[in-house]
């Protein structure tokens, strides 16, 4: 499936050209000349967002802030280009702006829509090797210790977290993560029973059950829910870490697990 790049810019030239070069290397291109279609044309769900000029002044930095702060978008890479330097005071960023910006890559223009190609290959190599990852946990010292613990591996990004079972639910057929850390009981709504319906409704989501009861009964029913794993909460980190890439991988954690599950 091709890769889907939104090019938002109001020159038509330009944008004309990255299109034509971005087609060339065999990527889906998206076009926006401003904030509304940009917002609009996410829907799309492109891949990269290259946010280029648009006037007037300012409205750049409005839909960067939009991006960051929408609970789906978020996480997608954006490349900024920012205007030649005797246009800033007209559709450039400006020096406050330039301070809050979050873009995963930044360029001026002028610059030759060949030269972005290999920036936006980066992007797109680099979005690919993370691993996103839902927490779901009632405790709170739980979940930010898990986080803390996941933060400083470069291949996976926390993109929520969840209190109970009903949350976990909601947020993961709205963001969408490749992987779920499910404690099992929850309030509202256990972390079994919203193991069955994501595994049922989103199986792309793969579901990580963590508990600190680890009895071959709960490893049963984890799997009959759907789990892909089966993780105690007094694991060691790395065994946490190794459980989240081998069930994004497709497999079964740890190996007791795999053959219950086989069974």
């Amino acid at each position: 499936m091709k890769k889907k790049i939104l090019v938002i810019d109001d020159e038509p030239d330009f944008a004309e050209a990255l299109r034509m070069t971005l087609e060339a290397k065999a990527y889906r291109v998206i076009t926006a000349t401003n904030k509304a279609q940009g917002q609009a044309k996410m829907r799309e769900e492109p891949n990269v967002v290259v946010l280029g000029t648009v006037t007037p002044i300012g409205q750049a930095f409005s839909l960067h802030n939009w991006l960051k702060q929408h609970p789906r978008y978020k996480d997608v890479p954006v490349m900024v280009i920012d205007s030649r330097p005797e246009e800033r005071f007209i559709k450039g960023w400006r020096k406050f702006e330039g301070m809050q910006l979050e873009s995963d890559d930044y360029v001026t223009k002028p610059i030759e829509p060949a030269a972005l190609v290999v920036r936006i290959q980066r992007l797109l190599e680099e979005a690919a090797r993370k691993i996103r990852v839902l927490v779901a946990d009632d405790h709170t010292m739980v979940r930010d210790g898990i986080c803390a613990v996941l933060t400083l591996q470069r291949d996976l990004d926390i993109v929520g977290e969840a209190v109970n079972g009903k949350e976990a639910i909601e947020k993961v057929f709205r963001l969408l993560p490749d992987v779920a850390l499910m404690d099992i009981l929850m309030p509202k709504l256990s972390g079994l029973e919203a193991t069955r319906q994501i595994s049922a409704q989103c199986p792309q989501t793969r579901v990580l059950i963590l508990t600190q009861y680890d009895e071959q009964e709960n490893m049963l029913v984890a799997s009959q829910a759907g789990a892909y794993g089966f993780i105690p909460k007094k694991a060691a980190s790395e065994q946490l870490i190794a459980g989240i890439r081998a069930v994004h991988g497709g497999s079964y954690f740890p190996d007791s697990f795999a053959k219950l599950v086989s069974n």
